[in-house]
């Protein structure tokens, strides 16, 4: 017989995760900005929710998924003042990146979680608390037998919508078409998602190009995105 916290610790054992942790060797300028600043810019990973005034006052909440380097995010919240910003990334040389960039830009509204994000969203986003999601050019997991791994799906989707406020947003990139498909059947399929353009969203000028994007265009890749917002059945 199991106890509940054993139970849980297995289930997490069997999650397939939608990520590879790679060895990345970190620059001597983001192992430095690791060392320094990751406490004055981080959130810490915990079992507890998230109280947003405290980290940022006042001022809506924006969450990224898998920020990589961290170049665009850092360049969104610098042009958004009036929003705030949450990077969450597992690789430590793309956070150590973003870390080195908000000191460089004195940026305040703008904060970094180095954890799995299903866990995060999980533990530590209160329901209904979060104004727009950014998940720009997640790991397209090309073969056919890795696409299990893949981000987006319906389990995944349902877990944003439930962190969504009412009228908040998924806004999503990529530049693989098949995993675009498959996201717009995904987010189609959830009741509570409503497309905010016929099909494929137009790309706002406020999003600066990302660098796994321009390695898509070299590929002559069609870049597609898509735009949804959470309504109320």
């Amino acid at each position: 017989m199991m106890i509940g916290g054993e139970t849980n610790m297995e289930e997490n054992k069997r999650e397939i995760k939608s990520y590879v942790l790679r060895a990345g060797r970190m620059s001597k300028g983001q192992r430095a900005a690791w060392d320094n600043l990751k406490e004055k810019y981080s959130i810490e990973y915990s079992d507890k929710l998230i109280d947003f005034t405290e980290i940022f006052g006042s001022g809506n909440v924006c969450i990224e998924i898998g920020f990589g380097m961290g170049t665009a995010t850092a360049l969104i919240a610098e042009k958004n003042p009036e929003m705030n910003f949450i990077g969450i990334e597992v690789h430590r040389p793309g956070v150590g990146r973003l870390l080195a960039d908000i000191e460089e830009k004195n940026l305040c509204n703008l904060k970094i979680i180095n954890f799995d994000a299903v866990s995060v969203l999980k533990t530590m986003v209160p329901e209904g608390s979060v104004s727009g999601f950014h998940i720009f050019f997640p790991d397209p997991w090309p073969k056919q037998k890795h696409q299990k791994r893949r981000l987006i799906n319906d389990n995944f989707t349902q877990l944003l919508v439930n962190k969504l406020a009412d009228g908040g947003y998924i806004y999503t990139a990529t530049d693989w078409e098949n995993y675009a498909e498959q996201m717009l059947q995904v987010f189609n399929a959830n009741k509570n998602l409503q497309n905010q353009f016929p099909d494929w969203a137009e790309s706002p000028l406020w999003r600066p190009q990302t660098a796994f994007e321009r390695k898509g265009l070299d590929k002559k890749h069609v870049i597609r995105e898509l735009f949804f917002k959470k309504v109320s059945c």
